[in-house]
């Protein structure tokens, strides 16, 4: 089984000829309040920009660093949230699982499950998400060619499930450090996958902040039109209403304003190659 595009995500097509589909939130769940906050904001400015979009939220982050990291409110707290987000905010809801056992409450209550980037190629993790029959996020592992993700990709594909996102992240470059290899977007799309670039996480400085992961916000801007150009079908970014206070990724994150002035400079570089309908 492959791909056939465009894919379907939360009701929404999402491929060549298809309008962006934006991904964005905080980077995890820091209070109930915080979530339904997020999410209404993040709604209402993509509302005004005329994307499709899901919130994203993470309910814990297991692959921090530093075990004292701050991690999220847990599954079963965090799943709580995520549902009352989608329920009274009204949009689609995507997280991320690092255990199998986790997909089955998670695919009770979200649209969207993710893969990290550093289990991209965990078996029975891929089949798992698969067989949940939501929609796929499958996360490029740093340590993974462009061309080379497609197997990944083929596991969900072949476990039944032929809505699969392949995320961008950026690739391992030496010691605390990663690029974006533009040529990849080129290469993934001809392999026949849907293409999200994660903008936010490829300017991370991975563990470069003295047990926490520091990062370089002001080059994110610069790699999303860069990838807008490249050719992609999806833009994943982590906003916080006050990234310089977040608990997780902060230094990566975006605030609303910055936030709503890639995702229109992403859609105007659209417009002009003419990838963007309408």
């Amino acid at each position: 089984m492959s791909a056939s595009l465009p894919i379907e995500l939360c009701g929404f097509k999402v491929g060549p000829g298809q309008k962006l589909f934006v991904i964005a939130g905080p980077d995890s769940i820091e209070s109930e309040d915080m979530a339904l906050r997020h999410a209404r904001m993040l709604k209402e400015i993509t509302g005004r920009l005329g994307v499709p979009y899901a919130f994203k939220c993470s309910y814990d982050k297991a692959n921090r660093t530093s075990g004292k990291s701050f991690r999220g409110p847990g599954l079963k707290e965090g799943l709580r949230i995520l549902k009352r987000v989608r329920d009274e905010v009204g949009v689609p809801v995507l997280t991320d699982v690092h255990e199998t056992s986790h997909v089955g409450p998670a695919s009770e209550v979200v649209d969207i499950i993710q893969i990290p980037a550093f289990l991209c190629r965990q078996t029975d993790l891929v089949e798992a998400v698969a067989r949940s029959g939501k929609g796929v996020n499958l996360k490029k592992g740093q340590f993974v060619a462009p061309k080379d993700i497609v197997h990944s990709a083929r596991k969900a594909f072949e476990a039944g499930n032929p809505n699969v996102l392949v995320t961008e992240r950026g690739s391992t470059f030496g010691y605390n450090n990663l690029v974006v290899d533009m040529r990849g977007f080129a290469q993934m799309r001809e392999a026949g996958l849907a293409v999200c670039f994660d903008a936010t996480h490829s300017v991370q400085l991975p563990s470069a902040g003295n047990g926490e992961t520091a990062g370089e916000r002001k080059f994110v801007a610069l790699l999303a039109r860069s990838a807008a150009a490249a050719g992609i079908d999806a833009l994943f970014t982590e906003v916080h209403e006050d990234p310089d206070r977040a608990l997780c990724d902060g230094p990566c994150s975006l605030n609303p304003q910055m936030f709503e002035d890639v995702v229109r400079n992403v859609l105007n570089i659209r417009r002009v190659l003419g990838h963007e309908p309408g």
